[in-house]
């Protein structure tokens, strides 16, 4: 197995993907090629190479939004004049600060080095001390809590046929980038819970939704579980003091009617749910402080659902 470095990914992929991006984009600017060329630091040779297509890129690369949006406001910048090489750079060193977070490099790098895969950025996590502190805290929190999900027997027929995901958001957490959670989710099968991968940040769409919408309500509610919905499960909640919330399952602003549905009722449940739709399944949601903290409500509402 052959060691890669990020550095490595970015100096023979994303470098020269988004110096042919530039040399395209300046050209559409009606730059020549030697203008170009003293620009980018390269040979007149080269820009011929990038504009006729001999150059390889790579298309997780070039056709991110990111990519796209930076070299256009580099190309823009040259063009008029309103930007110098140190703002360019800058700009550019900023892009591979953002595609490595989770990113595009990310997927690069386990292509190049495949005993990466499924690490989720455990050994890359950008940032200070602090915040690589608090990542590696979520994924540990996650990894954790699936195992012992998994591990409870009661659990597997809860498992909904979407499966079950569970999630871990940041401190301060902002969209579903910032909160951890099982790709491809945990699914039922030979009667036990199978988890399928270790937990990665941007994992989860509606596990996330609901969590986000808790935090905004209460930021110390940064964990959720789902289940599929069964009215033992209601029932031993309320048997536990804990009125369930049901909500509107459609998608549409499902995070924003949560939010204000939460802050009508003044906290965060610990528990809620929506009935299902045409193509929807019943699901039901387990909120606590973080994913161990809900898997722990859960399997105690599933064993207490059981009895």
């Amino acid at each position: 197995m052959a060691l890669r470095l990020p550095d490595e990914i970015v100096a023979e992929r994303v470098v020269p993907t988004v110096r042919a991006m530039l040399v395209v984009a300046l050209d559409d600017r009606g730059l020549t090629q030697q203008a170009i060329a003293d620009r980018l630091g390269i040979s007149q040779a080269a820009v011929s190479n990038h504009l006729n297509g001999a150059v390889d890129r790579a298309a997780v690369i070039e056709r991110h939004p990111e990519t796209r949006a930076t070299v256009e406001r580099i190309a823009d910048g040259f063009a008029s004049g309103d930007l110098d090489d140190v703002d360019a750079l800058a700009e550019l060193l900023e892009l591979v600060r953002r595609l490595e977070d989770r990113g595009p490099i990310c997927e690069l790098h386990e292509e190049a080095m495949p005993a990466l895969a499924g690490l989720g950025c455990d050994l890359c996590v950008r940032g200070d001390d602090e915040v690589r502190r608090a990542e590696r805290e979520a994924l540990a929190n996650v990894r954790g809590a699936a195992r012992r999900l998994a591990a409870t027997p009661a659990v597997a027929p809860m498992v909904p046929n979407v499966g079950t995901n569970l999630a871990t958001a940041l401190p301060g957490a902002e969209d579903a980038t910032d909160v951890a959670a099982i790709p491809g989710r945990l699914i039922r099968m030979r009667g036990g819970i199978e988890v399928p991968a270790d937990p990665e940040f941007g994992a989860s769409e509606h596990v996330a939704t609901v969590v986000l919408a808790a935090m905004a309500v209460d930021p110390d509610h940064r964990g959720a579980v789902n289940l599929a919905l069964d009215d033992r499960l209601l029932e031993a909640a309320r048997g536990r003091g804990v009125e369930p919330l049901e909500f509107d399952p459609a998608y549409e602003d499902r995070g924003e009617r949560l939010r204000e549905r939460f802050a009508d009722r003044g906290d965060v449940p610990a528990v809620c749910y929506h009935a299902g739709d045409f193509g929807v399944e019943p699901i039901c949601y387990v909120l606590g402080q973080d994913a161990d903290d809900a898997v722990q409500r859960a399997i105690d509402l599933v064993e207490a659902a059981a009895e």
